[in-house]
């Protein structure tokens, strides 16, 4: 069993919370409106906390970074250094610029193709070792989802490989194939993948499929 710090409160935040829960493990969501989390909490039980975020920060043996994004790097620097060093911290967050709508169903960024946010984020808290994660896949679909047999993929890149390897454990375990990628200047590329996940579903109303890399022997 693992103490999870959680850093957000909203769909994602509370979806992966119930799958860590759901795998034995114990989780405590940071948050600045803990009065919304009420009925999660209850519902948690004994295993469920909520804190603010620098409370989920100290809690946490491994951390999932689940705001959004353009508050993403701010919040790391926010957190105690000693606090967060030598943590493994789950980045779930994307570069989606809220001021801007879809363009015939493709996401705006406010990053470009030379620095992804995980880098931003990273270089926010140097100290702890990010894993970009969960960021190219719906909340519905982030626990071990139902594809008829099949796997999906699960895109992941961060400088430590050691907290790759935390990070591929509890990923398998939510039904994935973790596919690491390399650094964190990978997340120039997986960090898009939203993009591609996002166009079924801004254009058809799809938001259930997923990602699969396919290998040749």
């Amino acid at each position: 069993m693992k103490k999870i710090g959680i850093l957000g409160s909203g769909s994602v935040a509370t979806t992966l919370a119930d799958g860590f829960i759901k795998h034995g493990h114990a989780v405590m969501l940071g948050t600045e409106h803990p009065d919304k989390l009420a009925d999660w909490q209850a519902k948690a039980g004994s295993s469920g906390q909520v804190g603010n975020f620098a409370q989920a920060a100290a809690y946490g043996e491994l951390l999932v970074l689940a705001v959004k994004g353009h508050v993403a790097a701010h919040l790391l620097r926010t957190l105690d250094t000693a606090t967060v060093a030598g943590k493994t911290v789950l980045d779930t967050t994307n570069p989606i610029d809220d001021a801007q709508p879809p363009q015939n169903g493709v996401l705006r960024y406010f990053t470009n193709f030379d620095e992804s946010l995980l880098e931003q984020s990273q270089q926010a808290q140097p100290g702890a070792h990010l894993v970009k994660a969960f960021n190219s896949i719906g909340a519905g679909q982030m626990v071990n989802p139902d594809y008829d047999g099949s796997t999906p993929s699960m895109f992941i890149c961060g400088n430590d490989d050691g907290a790759k390897a935390e990070a591929s454990e509890l990923i398998r375990a939510f039904g994935f194939e973790p596919e690491d990628m390399g650094g964190v200047e990978a997340a120039r590329a997986i960090e898009p993948l939203c993009m591609l996940w996002c166009i079924p579903g801004f254009r058809q109303n799809q938001w259930t499929h997923a990602f699969k890399l396919l290998k040749m022997a």
